[in-house]
C-alpha cells in the first residue's frame, strides 16, 4: 500500500490540477502532496531498512535500498522546489512575464512530472523504468518550452531530440537485456525484465549480448544524465526552463538516470565481470568532467553555468562508480546525496539574482550583496558546498571517490580527476564573487525579500549545512542498503 501512496498521490494532485482555475488552490495541491510524499518516503527507508524490501501489486512494484534512497531524494527536491515556487511564480504573475495559462500549466504538470520520477525508482520491471524515464521527458519538455519563447522552444526541441534518441538506445539496451536472460529465465520468462527476477541470474546471462546491452542503455541512460558527448541538451534546457523546474531537472532526474545506469551495470558486472563495465563508466564519467571544466571557466550566463555543473557531478558520480570497490560505490551514492540536497539551493539563489536584475547574463550582475543580501550570500555558501569544499559534504564524498581511485590503482586518473575538480572550483569561485561583489548598477533598488523564496533556501541550507558535520545513522544506514545491492558493502 505504501509503495501505491506514493504514486498515487501525485498523479492524482497533477489529475485535480487539471480541473482547477484558482491560483491558491493549485499551489496548495503542489504543496500537500508533496509534503505528503516526502512523509511516506521516510516511511520507505525505514521500511526498507527493517525488512530489506518493499513489493506491492504482486511484485509490480518494487523497492530496495537504493530504490528508497532515490525515492527520498526525489521527495525533498519536490517539496523544497514547490515552497519556492510559490514565490517565484507569484513575481513571475506581478511582472506580467507569464499569463493565468502558463501559471496553471505549471502546477498541472509538476506532479504529473514527479509521478513519472517516482514511478522510475519504483517499478520493478526495467522495461517500465525505460517508459517511466520517458514519461519525466515528456513532462519536462512542456516545462522547459514554459515561455514560449524562441530560445525556450529552441531548447525544448533539442531536448525533446536529443532525448528521444538516447531513450531509444536506451530502449534498446532493455530489449538486449531481456535477450541475454532469455535462455535461463526459464518458468520466469513472463517477468523477464522485473530485477527481482535478473539479479539472481545474472552471472548466466549470455555475455556477449549483456555487453551490447550495457552499452546501449549507458549510451541511452547516460544522455538522461547528461554526460559528454550527449550532454549538449544541457545548458540550454536549464537556462530556459523556470527556475523550479530547471532545479527539478538538475537535482531530481540526474538522479533518477543513475538509478538506472546502476542498474544495468550490476547486471553487467554480475555477467561480464568488472573490467568492462568500470572501462566505459570510467570513460564516460571524466570526458563529462574534462568537457564541463572550460566551459564553466568560460561561462557567460549563470543559469548555463549550473547546467555545465551538473554534467560535471554526473561525470562524478559515473567515475566513482567506475573505481568500484567499496569506496567507489560509497563515494558514488554519498555524491548522488549530496548533490541532490545542495543543488536546489544554488538554483533558488541564482533564479533570485535574475528576477530581481532581470538578466541572465554575468556581465550584467554586480553587487547582489547590497541589494539581495541574503540570497547572495547563500549563493555563495552553495557554491562553495558544490564545489566541494571543506567541511561540506561534498568535499567528504569526493575524497572518498579520489580514496577509491588510489586504491584500485588508477593514479593518472585520480590526478586529471583533480585538476579538472580545481579548475571548475576557480572558475566557479571567479564567476560569483563578481555577482555577489563589487557596487550595484545604479538605480538598482534592494529586494523585498519574499518568505516563500527565503523559506525554501533555508529548508535546503539546513541540510547542507548539518551533513557537512553529521551523517545521521539511520541515512548512512540507507545508503550502505544501497551499496549492497551493487554486491559491495561498505
Amino acid at each position: 500500500m505504501l509503495l501505491i501512496l506514493l504514486l498515487v498521490v501525485p498523479l492524482l494532485a497533477g489529475v485535480v490540477c487539471l480541473f482547477i482555475r484558482s491560483q491558491r488552490v493549485l499551489e496548495a495541491l503542489n504543496l500537500l502532496p508533496f509534503a505528503a510524499v516526502a512523509v511516506l518516503a521516510c516511511v520507505l527507508g525505514a521500511n526498507v531498512l527493517r525488512n530489506g524490501s518493499a513489493e506491492a501489486l504482486e511484485g509490480f512494484l518494487y523497492a530496495d535500498g537504493l530504490s528508497a534512497l532515490v525515492v527520498g531524494l526525489t521527495a525533498f527536491v519536490a517539496l523544497v522546489c514547490s515552497v519556492y515556487a510559490v514565490g517565484y511564480f507569484r513575481h513571475e504573475l506581478r511582472s506580467s512575464k507569464i499569463t493565468a495559462k502558463q501559471f496553471h500549466r505549471y502546477y498541472s504538470l509538476t506532479p504529473l512530472f514527479v509521478f513519472a520520477m517516482l514511478l522510475v525508482t519504483l517499478a520493478n520491471s526495467l522495461g517500465v523504468m525505460w517508459v517511466a524515464i520517458e514519461g519525466t521527458t515528456l513532462a519536462s519538455v512542456l516545462l522547459i518550452a514554459f515561455y514560449n519563447e524562441r530560445t525556450s522552444l529552441e531548447a525544448a526541441w533539442k531536448y525533446i531530440i536529443i532525448g528521444s534518441v538516447g531513450i531509444s538506445l536506451a530502449l534498446l539496451g532493455t530489449i538486449f537485456t531481456y535477450y541475454a536472460a532469455a535462455g535461463v529465465l526459464g518458468a520466469d520468462s513472463s517477468k523477464g525484465l522485473n530485477w527481482s527476477v535478473l539479479l539472481p541470474l545474472a552471472e548466466k546471462f549470455n555475455a556477449p549480448a549483456m555487453k551490447l546491452a550495457f552499452v546501449l542503455a549507458l549510451l541511452g541512460y547516460g544522455t538522461k544524465l547528461g554526460l559528454a558527448p550527449m550532454h549538449t541538451w544541457k545548458p540550454d534546457a536549464y537556462s530556459e526552463a523556470p527556475v523550479p523546474a530547471a532545479a527539478l531537472l538538475g537535482a531530481g532526474v540526474i538522479n533518477c538516470a543513475f538509478y538506472a545506469v546502476i542498474r544495468f551495470q550490476v547486471l553487467a558486472t554480475k555477467c561480464l565481470g568488472v573490467a568492462f563495465p568500470s572501462k566505459l563508466l570510467l570513460l564516460f564519467g571524466l570526458a563529462s568532467i574534462i568537457v564541463a571544466a572550460p566551459f564553466i571557466l568560460a561561462q557567460r550566463n549563470y543559469r548555463r553555468l549550473l547546467a555545465y555543473s551538473s554534467i560535471e557531478h554526473a561525470g562524478i558520480m559515473v567515475t566513482a562508480l567506475g573505481f568500484g570497490g567499496k569506496l567507489g560505490v560509497l563515494g558514488a551514492l554519498l555524491h548522488m546525496l549530496f548533490h541532490a540536497v545542495t543543488k536546489p539551493l544554488v538554483f533558488f539563489c541564482a533564479g533570485n539574482v535574475q528576477q530581481h536584475f532581470a538578466t541572465p547574463y554575468l556581465r550584467k550582475v554586480r553587487g547582489a550583496i547590497h541589494v539581495l543580501p541574503a540570497s547572495a550570500l547563500l549563493l555563495l555558501v552553495g557554491v562553495l558546498a558544490m564545489t566541494g569544499t571543506p567541511p561540506f559534504s561534498i568535499f567528504q564524498s569526493e575524497f572518498t571517490i579520489l580514496s577509491a581511485g588510489m586504491a584500485g590503482g588508477h593514479g593518472w586518473l585520480v590526478a586529471l580527476f583533480m585538476v579538472c575538480v580545481v579548475t571548475i572550483f576557480a572558475g566557479f569561485l571567479s564567476h560569483i564573487v563578481r555577482i555577489c561583489l563589487g557596487a550595484a548598477p545604479e538605480n538598482t533598488p534592494r529586494a523585498i525579500v519574499c518568505p516563500w523564496k527565503f523559506a525554501a533556501m533555508m529548508i535546503v541550507l539546513l541540510p547542507v549545512i548539518a551533513l557537512g558535520i553529521w551523517l545521521p545513522r539511520p541515512l548512512f544506514a540507507l545508503v550502505q542498503a544501497a551499496a549492497r545491492i551493487t554486491g559491495v558493502a561498505p
